[in-house]
């Protein structure tokens, strides 16, 4: 039999592709930054699978050019990325990778807090380039001051596996009130760590750390905005490891500048990669990180085994394990079997 093509759009763990080449003839884009569109889109006319991430743009033009492909299978839990109705309405089967990193993610998002609210950056910074010795004082009582988390309001945007890591790390971890806002209740939450729902309006209002973790969709984008960013404490701090584009960039800046947040920590952006002279590299009470909420080798391994399995259950005519639109199971069966 002859093997279905399959195009990695980025170069990957070894030992995840030879377990590929079992199943499928492979082809991985050796580069390190991402194939360009016209690239993206000639290899998806060839082929009969993808392996893509998140920065691949899978649009509805790609995909109605693409004759061949049966399931583009995505190396991320976001797929905002990807058309997946048209992709539905094609029978392209859409996979993710969910539940795998989220202690990776989580524990970022708790990286960020920490940093902002200890001023950790700054102080290396200050060490670092020799404003501690100019100085001449060893210490100080007012030196580098930053805020503790015990006893303070932790908000949650987004309940999820993630969401909900963090949550549970806020109030098990540093004693934190926990409140939470998602389009549904979750009641384990509420009862194991006794978080409370709140409308998003008000926990913007009574948190002192508000951190983000809702997927990108229209109904999300910009949902931290001018009118929201004035809501918040002048000493809260904000976090967003989900999407850039949840956050309205231009807003968070003017936020910023004329000091109704405290600070923020973003590993996201609405532009990525960021520009070093972007505004937000201004600000010594910002910190920024290259989207590596997933960044750990046991969890981008996870997640690459994962986007396999994915791969190697449709090849079996099974429906993957982590499939996105699920509906699709509707219009053609998985597999690569003609229908």
């Amino acid at each position: 039999m002859i093997k279905p093509k399959l195009f990695i759009t980025r170069q990957t763990f070894e030992d995840v592709i030879e377990k590929l080449k079992k199943y499928y003839e492979v082809e991985v884009w050796d580069r390190y930054q991402p194939p360009p569109y016209e690239v993206l889109l000639e290899k998806a006319r060839e082929v009969d699978a993808l392996y893509t991430l998140l920065t691949d743009k899978i649009d509805c033009n790609l995909l109605q050019q693409a004759k061949n492909l049966r399931i583009v299978a995505q190396m991320a839990v976001g797929y905002d990325n990807i058309d997946v109705a048209c992709a539905t309405r094609l029978g392209i089967y859409v996979t993710n990778t969910p539940g795998v990193l989220t202690e990776a993610t989580a524990e970022l998002t708790w990286a960020l807090i920490m940093a902002v609210a200890r001023r950790i950056v700054e102080a290396d910074h200050f060490v670092r380039w020799g404003e501690w010795e100019r100085l001449r004082t060893a210490w100080h009582p007012l030196m580098m001051l930053g805020v503790e988390l015990k006893g303070k309001v932790l908000g949650v945007i987004g309940a999820g596996r993630i969401g909900s890591r963090v949550a549970e790390i806020g109030a098990k971890g540093f004693g934190m009130k926990v409140i939470y806002y998602d389009i549904n209740r979750v009641e384990w939450l509420e009862k194991e760590i006794g978080a409370e729902y709140r409308d998003l309006d008000q926990l913007l209002q009574e948190a002192d750390i508000v951190t983000i973790h809702v997927p990108l969709t229209p109904e999300t984008y910009h949902m931290i905005n001018e009118e929201r960013l004035k809501k918040m404490k002048r000493t809260a701090i904000l976090i967003n490891t989900a999407r850039g584009a949840v956050v309205d960039t231009e807003a968070l800046v003017k936020a910023l500048k004329e000091g109704w947040i405290a600070g923020a920590g973003l590993d996201v952006f609405e532009q990525e990669p960021l520009p070093a002279n972007h505004p937000l590299t201004a600000f010594k009470n910002v910190v920024l990180v290259p989207h590596i909420g997933s960044a750990t080798y046991e969890t981008r391994h996870a997640m690459a085994e994962l986007t396999a399995e994915n791969l190697i259950a449709f090849y079996e005519g099974k429906v993957p394990p982590t499939l996105v639109n699920k509906e699709v199971t509707n219009i053609r069966p998985p597999g690569f079997r003609k229908s």
